[in-house]
């Protein structure tokens, strides 16, 4: 039998093919625009509230979720760039950007907690380990008042490393999240190494639970892996009350959602600052 070879037809993929040269202009049009939203320096965290599973009214830290505004002055979020720049240098200078606005936040405002994403490729990047050393020093309590989230994609990437990372930091009294926890990247056997004081539970088992049965089954044997290992359970992207009903019935620990909040650059914890400016 003689195997040939197919040609390959000039819109079945490579430098032929329109979808791939119009996602690269995309990209360079987002580097672009993150480069001068970097550049100038419009740069914005916004805050979504977590909240006790058991009182829902109780907030126990905000995440910081960064934000980029454009010239005109809209607000584009990480979904928007984060991949087009997560890879390169622009997403290390992302991580610092969001880990210097998240320590100014807690400098300011001294009975909160706040949490910061950060990929693991910015582990040992000079630039971030100085914001970060800066602003500890700015207040004794900071470091016990942060919390650094990152990725299982993240963290998989160079595991090792993560955990003697962790290891250093919580010396500081750091505490670090795991998101999107049940994606699909954790090898269960990290969890022994990892010694993460939270983990997020990623939105896809969390939408409808009220009503699947395998996402109730899935929830709660990830609630029942936190207890094990004396982790706090966030379940992401609660949208409903019936979706927090059935999430308080099994026992979660915190909820984070547009239920109880949708991410805002003026949170409430910032209210007495804004009416004293005015």
């Amino acid at each position: 039998m003689t195997i040939t070879r197919r040609r390959m037809r000039p819109d079945a993929g490579g430098e032929g093919n329109p979808l791939a040269v119009l996602v690269s202009e995309q990209d360079r049009e987002t580097i672009s625009m993150v480069e001068d939203a970097l550049r100038a320096r419009r740069v914005r965290l916004a805050f979504q509230p977590v909240v006790m599973g058991s009182n829902p009214e109780r907030v126990l830290f905000h995440e910081g979720l960064i934000r980029l505004m454009d010239v005109s002055g809209r607000t584009i979020p990480a979904r928007d760039f984060m991949a087009a720049v997560e890879e390169r240098e622009l997403g290390r200078q992302i991580d610092c950007a969001a880990l210097e606005l998240g320590l100014e936040t807690l400098a300011k405002h001294t009975d909160i907690r706040i949490s910061v994403n950060m990929s693991a490729r910015s582990i040992g990047y000079p630039r971030w380990m100085k914001i970060l050393k800066k602003g500890l020093q700015r207040s004794p309590t900071i470091g016990e008042r942060l919390i650094l989230e990152i990725t299982e994609s993240s963290a998989m990437l160079v595991p090792e490393i993560v955990s003697a990372f962790m290891d250093d930091l919580q010396r500081e009294g750091i505490a670090f999240a795991l998101d999107d926890f049940g994606a699909g990247f954790t090898a269960f056997r990290h969890l022994k190494d990892f010694f993460f004081d939270i983990i997020k539970i990623d939105g896809q088992f969390i939408r409808n639970i009220h009503r699947d049965p395998d996402n109730q089954v899935l929830t709660r044997a990830l609630i029942a892996i936190a207890r094990q290992f004396e982790m706090f359970a966030v379940a992401e992207s609660v949208e409903t009350p019936e979706e927090a009903a059935f999430l308080r019935s099994i026992g979660i620990d915190c909820m984070q959602g547009y239920l109880f909040g949708a991410p805002t650059v003026q949170p409430s914890f910032m209210a007495p600052l804004t009416r004293a400016r005015a």
